[in-house]
């Protein structure tokens, strides 16, 4: 089903200057996102480089930079559901985490760090709840899409510090996917959705310093066309973007790759979340995608 490009008022898109040669114009396809309000968004700990406790978190901030994405997402025909936050979950804002989606069926997250381990349980009672017959919980540890992610009719899974790669073979037979297993060696960029982003079936924009070299010559193998991060933008997160074939929702500061974005016929609609950035979190983070 397509969507008509609108534009987000609360997240201007770029100007769209698309070249009018462009052999292959881009589509919208509405989606559905399961997200989770930082009502009890906080930074206690530290679990990955980005997260830093003594710095102080605006709440209120984080609140209102988190409805402006979810906003957005609406204003460019998608449907976006909310899962209840639960006290004393600070991270459950990041519901990418959660679990992974494809073709109705869900693959739990079992999380790595004893702070995040409850919120596994949690998306997955959401996910009954709302009526998944297919719910799967995992037996080896993985963190959702953070490091699964759901590629045309391929599985990227992302390996190094979060996710067992035992998980990546149980992933691939709960969804029905092949797997392609990429290794991550830069501690900055501890899950795959730091440093890949799919924008389509067949495409994908990544940071090559953050994979080891046969990762690094996998995807190039694969994607002989992909995007490539500079690392200033990936130092901001503007690979962990949310795309649906034609915007690219990604965060405000990537510039260069928002500009890279247009030239190659993509729509980027910047916003800002430098709030959720304080625990390592973008949009792609917030944003789980329901495949049905």
């Amino acid at each position: 089903m397509t969507v008509t490009a609108t534009r987000a008022q609360t997240a201007t898109p770029m100007a769209d200057s698309r070249p009018s040669a462009m052999p292959n114009d881009r589509v919208a396809t509405k989606r559905r996102y399961l997200m989770c309000e930082p009502r009890h968004f906080a930074v206690q700990y530290a679990i990955n480089p980005w997260m830093d406790p003594s710095v102080p978190v605006d709440i209120d901030l984080a609140v209102r930079q988190w409805r402006a994405l979810a906003d957005t997402y609406r204003r460019l025909g998608h449907q976006v559901v909310e899962i209840e936050p639960v006290e004393g979950l600070p991270d459950m804002v990041f519901a990418a985490n959660g679990a992974t989606v494809a073709k109705g069926r869900v693959y739990g997250a079992k999380f790595r760090y004893a702070e995040r381990v409850a919120e596994g349980p949690a998306y997955l009672n959401w996910f009954r709840a709302a009526g998944y017959l297919e719910t799967h919980e995992a037996k080896f540890v993985n963190e959702g899409e953070g490091d699964l992610l759901v590629a045309g009719r391929r599985l990227l899974a992302g390996t190094g510090f979060r996710t067992d790669p035992a998980a990546h073979k149980e992933a691939g037979e709960v969804l029905g996917l092949p797997v392609v297993t990429l290794e991550l060696v830069n501690p900055r960029y501890y899950h795959l959705d730091t440093a890949l982003c799919v924008l389509g079936d067949d495409e994908i924009a990544y940071f090559p310093g953050a994979f080891s070299s046969a990762s690094r010559a996998v995807l190039r193998n694969l994607y002989p066309d992909a995007i490539i991060a500079t690392a200033d933008d990936a130092a901001v997160f503007g690979l962990n973007a949310v795309s649906d074939g034609y915007h690219v929702v990604l965060p405000v500061e990537a510039a260069a790759l928002a500009s890279t974005l247009l030239a190659r016929g993509y729509q980027p609609v910047p916003v800002s979340l430098g709030e959720l950035r304080k625990a390592g979190g973008g949009p792609k983070c917030c944003t789980l995608e329901l495949r049905a």
